[in-house]
Parts: C-alpha cells; structure tokens; sequence
C-alpha cells in the first residue's frame, strides 16, 4: 500500500512538472505582430477595362500587389477584393484567393462575373474599387491602406440556358393558386428537354403548371392522361389536375408527346435528412470547394425538397448530406436531371453563374437555374 501511494505521489509531481512547462512554452512563445500591409501596385488606378464575351478565358490583367509583413517568418493568405466605388466591401467579390503570393492573373470572365455582380449594367462603364486582404494563422487580419479604382463596362455574361421551365400551381401545391410565390418548379430530365418529373408532398385539391412566374399562360392542364395547353390568355382555361387525398406522388409530363402521369408514391421509408448541401470546385473554383459544402433550405412543405441561391464558379460539384461523404448525390449534365434520365454519382458540370439550385432528396432529381440577379 505504501508503495502504491509513493508512485501515486511521483506521478502527481512528475503531472505538475508537466504543466508548468507547458504553460512556460506558451508565455515565451513569440507574439505575432504585423509591420506593413500589402499595397496595390497593378493595375494603375483609372485603368479601363472593356470587357467582351470574346475574350472570357483570357486575361484581362494581372494584379499585383507588395508582400506583408510580419515580426516573424510566417505563411500569407491574400484575398484579393472588388467592391462598388465608395463601398465598404461588406458584400465584396472575391476575385482570387493566394497563399504567400503578391500576385493574381484575372480572366475577362471573372472580372466580368464580379462587377455584374455587384450591379454593372451591361454595356455601360461603372467604376470599382479593388484592395487585398491578408491574414495569417494566430495574427490580426491586415488590409489594403490605399486603394485602386478601376472602370469597367461589362458584357451580359448570361449563361446559355435553351431550356423551359414549369411551375405548379394551385391549392394543392405550395404556392396555392399564387402564380408568383415561391413556386415549385419540376425538375428537367439531363437528356430529354421534354420530359419533367416531380415527387412530392400534394394537399388535396387541384393544380396545373406555368411556364413564366407571374403569368397564366402559358399553361398545362389536362385530363385522363392527356395535356392541354393554354398559349395565350385568349385561349380556354385547361381542366386543373385532381389530388383526392393528400399525401406524396409522382407527376411527371412530356411536352412533346403531350401526355401526364400522376401516380401515388410511398414515402413512408424515405429517410428523413437533417441537412444537405451543395459541395464541389464550382464553389470556390478550386479543388478547395470540396472540402465544405453550403448549408442548403428545407422546404416547410414538403422536408425533401432543398432550395440554394448561390453564386458559383466554372467546375463541378454534387449533394451531400449531413456535411458527410456516406450518402451524396450527383449527376452527369448541367442544370438538371434525375435516375435513369441523365441522373448518376457523378460530378455535376457547373458554368459560373449565380443559382437558383431545387434538389429533391427521394430520388436525386436536381435544378439549376443560372443567371439570377
């Protein structure tokens, strides 16, 4: 027994030895302490930049920048921002990310994509301002004293988008029979542009679909199988859909061949998911943006619908949920699919843009609606 309590009463001594030097490496550490901040010097302030959908994947120039300075040898993050003239880059464009770099080669489309942005009106000059932002691990964030003005006139920057969208509509949807609130849309098959399906919670009633937000035609209603269209607001309100009971089903419809389906789906089983997000290179537009995914919205109305807006660069990505890798989603074509039309665990391609993402976790059906404001 006393030998026990003896190597009790060493190793106590020996614990306290311990964290006294720990706590002595922790005061005598070194303080990280900045000396100078990183100035601007390319592009001159006052430069003009015309840019032209052209020129997308050129350069439009290269910015540089003074390396900052530290008390000690230290790795430098640079953020290189542009924000409206006379902003206070609350909502700045990042427009390049470098580690212990003092320079960025900007293409014409991602300085086109930051200033429209930030409000550019195509076609017409508008004046911005740029700084760099440097931070390092443990050490106060350091900006940009001084900062460039540059103008520049944008081009629309409009990603090519040949598709229609359709909306539900009615007392048995979301939006009731509200023609602009937060509509749901179908989702799109990846290889046939007719063809749209969507699985979903119903209320008993009634609905249809349209084509533009805000407006009553054009318009799909229908009966026993069969669409009917409505062009124009001239032409005959189309017979509305009937759900007798409320619950989830499956409605898909093909726009070429003008025929519907409408039938019961058992979402007894689905698991019911605590978060899914969006992840991939089109995130940050580097291999960096599959280290995190973005947080997307669950619908109040149906839990398996997800919504996102985001602005995304040139890359790829997917769905994933719970900010985990064991259940992921992804797709083989741009904008939209869903299984067994387009639909895989592949990496969904990406054009930078800013998007209006629906993602629908019973079968991995995805849209991806560019050129948002």
């Amino acid at each position: 027994m006393q030998l026990k309590n003896i190597s009790k009463i060493i190793i106590a001594f020996i614990s306290i030895l311990a964290v006294s030097c720990n706590a002595d490496d922790v005061d005598n550490r070194p303080v990280l302490e900045s000396v100078s901040a990183p100035e601007m010097t390319l592009p001159v302030t006052g430069k003009t930049f015309v840019l032209t959908e052209n020129n997308a994947d050129k350069e439009a120039d290269l910015f540089q920048w003074t390396a900052a300075e530290y008390s000690n040898n230290v790795v430098v993050s640079y953020s290189l921002l542009m924000d409206a003239k006379d902003g206070n880059f609350a909502n700045a464009q990042t427009l390049a990310t470098t580690s212990d770099i003092s320079q960025a080669s900007i293409t014409v489309k991602t300085l086109n994509q930051a200033a429209i942005e930030l409000g550019a009106v195509p076609g017409t000059a508008k004046m911005f301002d740029v700084k760099v932002k440097c931070s390092v691990s443990g050490g106060v964030p350091m900006e940009t004293e001084e900062i460039i003005t540059i103008s520049i006139t944008a081009y629309s920057g409009l990603v090519t988008y040949p598709f229609t969208d359709w909306y539900l509509v009615g007392d048995a949807t979301v939006a009731g029979w509200d023609n602009n609130k937060g509509n749901q849309p179908l989702f799109r098959s990846g290889v046939n542009p007719k063809l749209y399906k969507y699985t979903g919670y119903f209320k008993a009633g009634y609905f249809k679909v349209i084509s533009t937000l805000g407006k009553w035609a054009p318009m799909y209603g229908g009966a026993g199988g069969n669409l009917a269209y409505r062009g124009t607001d001239a032409d005959a309100d189309p017979a509305s859909l009937n759900i007798p009971t409320a619950g989830y089903y499956t409605f898909t419809m093909n726009t070429e061949t003008l025929s519907y389906t409408l039938v019961s789906y058992n979402a007894s089983a689905a698991t019911s998911f605590p978060t899914i997000g969006f992840i991939g290179s089109s995130r940050t537009g580097t291999d960096a943006g599959w280290g995190e995914d973005t947080d997307m919205v669950q619908s109040a109305f149906d839990p398996h619908i997800w919504t996102l807006t985001i602005s995304l660069f040139d890359g790829k990505g997917k769905f994933r949920a719970n900010n985990a890798w064991d259940v992921n989603w992804g797709g083989d074509t741009a904008f939209s699919g869903f299984t067994a039309n387009g639909a895989s665990g592949g990496d969904i391609p990406v054009a930078k843009s800013k998007y209006q993402i629906y993602f629908n976790d019973l079968d991995g059906s995805y849209l991806m609606l560019p050129n948002q404001q």
